[in-house]
């Protein structure tokens, strides 16, 4: 889960690093008391979790003769298609120079690494693309509570050296934070020291409870939705429904729909066992997404029995048409359970999937 970044901001600070002055303003009648503690000039920051928000006018630098205005101007705006409604207003700070820092999950060597680069402030994407020599990197081992000295040197290459403490400090929130991203960009040098002038931390999902965070909010409505009845699943950006016992299987499906050029929009697992209501729990979930026009459940019979996905698919009546593979436990029962309904129900999933693909053209 993406933390806000006055959330992330507060946990830097917890652990030593420096952050700009800084509160959350609510309506532009907060701007002038923000600014008795903040100082003249203050840069106005839209709370949204938007990539880029800076490029899309969604930070902007203001002093006591406009605030006000452009405080009203940010509330009143959408970024990325999110309306704002609060507003983080900062110090505002005399930086010298800008870099970047970021502690991240390299998944293929299943360790920590850490990337730096003298030049912040920049899509850090585009400058890896563009100019990779200016982002040095280097993998830590799991089990390392500090970077080592050695380690330090070589990535800061000429760098303020008490950017070497903030590169610790931000590995002990990574690590306590139980973060797959911590990332300061730009980590700033002023004429008063090293500053995170802003700050970004992702919270590995798997770890909410223990973090005592209860509701994850990078997740919509279905999504949570699909969390309470134990599903494991996905938004797409397509409009087959696809619903699977078993991640195998399920993927296979995905698979299947784009080898017949269609496209699925979502992934869900209903998992081992699954009766009757849970069945009908993930059909109405998967119809409920308006992009759905035709959902396509190829399941395998064990422990769930076919005749028991035949009914709950009958019971959840969407109004899509619902194209059926089953195969194993009672899957005679489930093809007259459903025939005597009116639904479809194919001997393989190659063609449960093409007749999807084809309906949903």
């Amino acid at each position: 889960m993406k933390l806000l970044e006055h959330e992330a901001r507060k946990l830097l600070a917890e652990e030593g690093i420096r952050v700009p002055d800084g509160e959350v303003i609510r309506s532009p009648d907060e701007v002038p008391a923000a600014m008795e503690r903040l100082g003249d000039r203050v840069v106005l920051k839209a709370l949204v979790e938007v990539g880029g928000r800076g490029k899309k006018g969604g930070i902007l630098v203001a002093d006591r003769s406009n605030a006000v205005e452009l405080a009203a101007r940010l509330f009143g705006k959408e970024i990325g298609g999110i309306p704002v409604r609060e507003i983080l207003a900062v110090r505002y700070l005399d930086i010298e120079r800008e870099y970047y820092l970021s502690i991240s999950i390299d998944r293929s060597r299943k360790c920590p690494v850490i990337l730096f680069s003298g030049e912040g402030g920049v899509d850090i994407e585009t400058l890896a693309r563009e100019k990779p020599e200016a982002l040095r990197r280097a993998a830590l081992p799991a089990l390392m509570d500090r970077v080592p000295p050695f380690m330090v040197r070589d990535l800061l290459s000429g760098a303020p050296p008490e950017i070497g403490e903030v590169m610790n400090r931000l590995y002990t929130v990574f690590r306590k934070k139980d973060a797959v991203l911590a990332e300061i960009n730009p980590l700033v040098s002023t004429p008063d020291g090293i500053y995170a002038a802003d700050a970004k931390i992702v919270v590995d999902d798997n770890a909410l409870r223990r973090q005592g965070i209860t509701q994850n909010r990078d997740l919509t409505e279905r999504e949570r939705e699909a969390e309470k009845h134990g599903f494991s699943y996905v938004e797409l950006e397509g409009n087959i429904g696809v619903i699977g016992n078993g991640a195998g299987l399920t993927m296979a499906t995905l698979d299947l729909i784009r080898y017949y050029g269609g496209s699925a929009a979502n992934f869900l697992d209903v998992g081992g066992g699954a009766d009757q209501e849970r069945v009908m729990h993930a059909v109405r979930l998967v119809a409920g997404d308006p992009s759905v026009k035709v959902i396509v459940v190829n399941l395998l019979g064990g422990i769930t029995r076919c005749d028991d996905v035949a009914r709950g698919i009958i019971a959840a009546g969407v109004a899509q048409p619902v194209i059926v593979r089953l195969a194993g436990t009672n899957e005679r029962e489930g093809r007259e359970i459903l025939g005597a309904s009116g639904y479809r129900m194919l001997d393989s999933m190659e063609e449960a999937v093409k007749a999807a693909v084809e309906a949903a053209r």
